[in-house]
């Protein structure tokens, strides 16, 4: 047996559990995660990992310590361990440039969006919205990493063959919605969002859901020439690889 062992951190989730099934691990609202190493700076700069966008994916379930299926994430949930991630592998500061000047984002001071938890009930969790103007309801779920990636290998897979033509924005709706004036019959709720949807409506509904779904506050106040601005704080290469050019 090796005599030697890694540091871990516990991370508190933004969903602090609530969408999880009370048998997850992820229920507790927190998970245990290790600190990074040369083994997993390798997964940084593999190859095959860059180049089908899974590199993040592969190295935070590398690092994260409790067994849990990484699937079942919310998206949320996956940026606060994202940037815990980074200020357990390199620290706290993080350079930005921002106006054509160098600035350093404190990492630490990033908070969990502010959660209520009166709209969650339990796993599977379902949300109601009445859109505006067309006075209907849906229902729509939070989604978790693995349906997301679902998502998104469709939308893909729709513009290899339409091209700028792929319907992303519809797409991400059926996933999104439900239900549909009481309705959860798919061919009824496509229906609605390919041809009744009104852009109006759409745009309330995501605004919504971005309120709805926990995550982090990925903004920072920094000092631009003696007046305090805020500003969002880019992921880029050096996020995870700070000697990057």
């Amino acid at each position: 047996m090796s005599k030697f062992s890694l540091p871990t951190e516990t991370v508190e989730l933004p969903s602090k559990g609530l969408l999880a099934a009370p048998d997850s691990p992820l229920s507790s609202g927190k998970i245990e995660m290790k600190y990074m190493t040369t083994r997993e700076e390798d997964i940084l700069t593999n190859p095959s990992y860059i180049a089908n966008g899974t590199v993040i994916d592969r190295l935070l379930e590398a690092l994260i310590v409790t067994d849990i299926d990484y699937n079942e994430l919310s998206i949320g949930d996956k940026n606060a361990i994202m940037v815990a991630a980074r200020i357990l592998s390199y620290g706290k500061d993080y350079p930005i440039t921002y106006k054509g000047k160098e600035y350093v984002v404190d990492l630490s001071l990033v908070n969990n969006k502010p959660l209520d938890d009166s709209l969650y009930s339990g796993p599977s969790t379902e949300f109601s919205f009445t859109l505006p103007t067309a006075k209907i309801e849906v229902k729509f779920k939070l989604l978790n990493h693995g349906e997301e990636t679902k998502m998104l290998d469709e939308i893909e897979g729709l513009r290899k063959i339409q091209g700028e033509n792929a319907p992303e924005s519809t797409t991400r709706l059926r996933y999104m919605i439900v239900e549909v004036d009481g309705s959860r019959d798919r061919k009824d709720i496509k229906d609605f969002i390919d041809n009744y949807f009104l852009a109006r409506d759409a745009r309330a509904f995501r605004e919504y859901y971005a309120q709805v779904q926990p995550d982090i506050d990925l903004t920072a106040k920094i000092d631009v020439n003696g007046v305090e601005e805020e500003v969002e704080i880019p992921i880029g290469i050096t996020f995870f690889w700070p000697d990057a050019e």
